[in-house]
C-alpha cells in the first residue's frame, strides 16, 4: 500500500481516533496507524475501565455528532463533593450552581471506542491502517514520508502533516529528541470498579489523602469507579490482597458516605508521573495528548485536556485547508501551539498544585488549605473559576468544545 493523505495520525487510541473522526467529517483525507487492531466490543463486564468526561469533552462529541450513541451507557455527574481527609476541609459544585444538565459524565473506554471505531469506519476519506507500526519517518519541505510494518508487510505513506497521538511513550517524540519536563510522583493509582452498599445519587467524590488522592466516579447500575492514589511501594501489598481486605482497607481511607463496600473487580495499577514535552509542533508534526502532556490522575484532567488539542488542531487545521493554505506549515501549526500553550500550563499547574498542596503533612498547611476550601465553599467568583476548570471551560475554547461544528 502506497497511501497518499493530508493527515497521517499515529495512534488510534481514543485522542487519535477523536481528531481523525472530526478531520475526516470535514473532508481530509486521514490515515490512521495504530499499534493494536481496532475491534468493536459490545460486551461490556464489571471490569470495564471508565473515563470521566468533563462538561466540556461531552460539548466536543456532542458537536461531532458522536453524543447521542455514548449518552445511554453514560453516567451524569450531579455534584462533586470535594473533601480533606480526616479534617474540616470541603467544597461541593453541584449542576444547579452551575446552571448544567451535568458537571460531567462517567463513561466505559469500550463504549467510547466502539463508537469511534464505528464512525471511522463510516467516513469514506479515513483509512484504519491497524495493527501497524510506525517504522521510520523523513519529514521534507512538502511534507512526510513515513514508512509502517503491518504484520511483517512494509507500507508507506506520505502527508502533508504527520500528528503525533501515540502516548506517554511517543515513538515521534523520541525521534525527533523534543526534550520533555518528568517528574515521577512517588505514587501508584489502583484502578478497580467497587459496589457501595447505598446508591451513589450521582455524586463524584474527591478525597485527598496522606498517600495521594482518591476518587469515587459514579457508574451506571450505581457502581463506582476507584481510582485509588498510593504510595508506589505499598502498591503491589493492595494488588494481591483478598478482595475482603481490600474492601476493608478501602472502607478505613474512604469512610461510610456511601456505606459499606460489598464487591470489588479486577484491580489495575498504573505508576504516576507529570510530563510535558518543551515543543509541540515541528514543521510538518504536532503532538496531541499524553505525546505532549501526562498528568496525575488526581483531578481527572489528563484526557479532557487531550481532547480539547483535539478540537483546537482540529479547527487549525480546517479552517487553514478551507482558505487553501498549507496545513503542515509552521505558520499554521503555530497557531496551534500558541492556543494550546495556555490551557496545557494552566491544567497541569492545577492537577499538579492539588497534588502537591494535599501532600504536605505540617499542620500549619493543612489548616491553611482547610481554610481555604471552606472560603473557596462560600466565594462565588472563586467557586465558579474552580468548577470552570473542572468542566474544561475556562479560557480560550475551540469551536467544538462550545458545541459547535467545524
Amino acid at each position: 500500500m502506497d497511501a497518499q493523505s493530508d493527515v497521517l495520525i499515529v495512534g488510534g487510541g481514543l485522542v487519535g481516533a477523536s481528531l481523525a473522526c472530526a478531520l475526516a467529517e470535514a473532508g481530509l483525507k486521514v490515515v490512521v496507524a495504530e499499534t493494536h487492531a481496532l475491534r468493536i466490543d459490545h460486551h461490556p463486564n464489571y471490569d470495564e475501565r471508565s473515563i470521566a468526561l468533563a462538561q466540556g469533552s461531552q460539548r466536543i462529541f456532542a458537536a461531532l455528532g458522536l453524543w447521542e450513541s455514548m449518552a445511554e451507557r453514560a453516567c451524569p455527574i450531579h455534584t462533586i463533593h470535594v473533601s480533606d481527609r480526616g479534617r474540616f476541609g470541603f467544597t461541593r459544585l453541584t449542576r444547579e450552581e452551575e446552571g448544567v444538565e451535568a458537571l460531567g459524565y462517567v463513561i466505559g473506554a469500550r463504549t467510547l471506542g466502539n463508537v469511534l471505531i464505528e464512525r471511522m469506519q463510516s467516513l469514506p476519506t479515513l483509512q484504519v491502517v491497524a495493527p501497524a507500526r510506525l517504522v521510520d519517518f523523513d519529514i521534507g519541505d512538502a511534507g512526510v514520508n513515513a514508512v509502517l510494518d503491518a504484520d511483517g508487510k512494509s507500507l508507506s505513506c506520505s502527508a502533508t502533516l504527520m500528528v503525533a497521538a501515540d502516548g506517554v511513550k511517543s515513538f515521534v517524540r523520541q525521534r525527533l529528541a523534543i526534550a520533555a519536563a518528568q517528574h515521577d510522583y512517588g505514587q501508584t493509582a489502583i484502578i478497580a470498579n467497587v459496589t457501595p452498599e447505598r446508591g451513589h445519587r450521582n455524586v463524584a467524590y474527591e478525597r485527598f489523602t496522606d498517600t495521594g488522592p482518591m476518587a469515587l466516579l459514579p457508574l451506571m447500575d450505581d457502581r463506582c469507579a476507584l481510582v485509588w492514589t498510593v504510595r508506589s511501594k505499598h502498591a503491589q501489598a493492595l494488588l494481591d490482597a483478598e478482595d475482603s481486605v481490600f474492601l476493608e482497607r478501602l472502607q478505613e481511607r474512604f469512610g461510610y458516605r456511601l456505606g459499606r463496600f460489598t464487591r470489588v473487580g479486577t484491580r489495575h495499577a498504573y505508576r504516576l508521573q507529570l510530563m510535558r514535552a518543551r515543543e509541540s509542533v515541528k514543521p510538518r508534526l504536532a503532538l496531541v495528548g499524553n505525546a505532549v502532556h501526562t498528568l496525575h490522575p488526581g483531578a481527572g484532567q489528563g484526557f479532557n485536556l487531550g481532547l480539547r488539542d483535539v478540537a483546537a488542531l482540529a479547527e487549525v487545521v480546517i479552517d487553514a485547508q478551507r482558505a487553501d493554505l498549507d496545513i503542515g506549515a509552521m505558520g499554521v501549526l503555530d497557531r496551534y501551539a500558541a492556543w494550546r500553550q495556555a490551557d496545557q500550563r494552566r491544567a497541569v499547574a492545577f492537577t499538579d498544585g492539588l497534588v502537591r498542596l494535599f501532600s504536605q503533612p505540617l499542620p500549619p498547611v493543612a489548616w491553611l488549605r482547610d481554610a481555604g476550601m471552606l472560603a473557596l465553599d462560600l466565594c462565588p467568583p472563586a467557586k465558579r473559576w474552580f468548577a470552570r476548570m473542572t468542566m474544561g471551560r475556562a479560557g480560550r475554547l475551540p469551536r467544538l468544545a462550545r458545541g459547535l461544528e467545524l
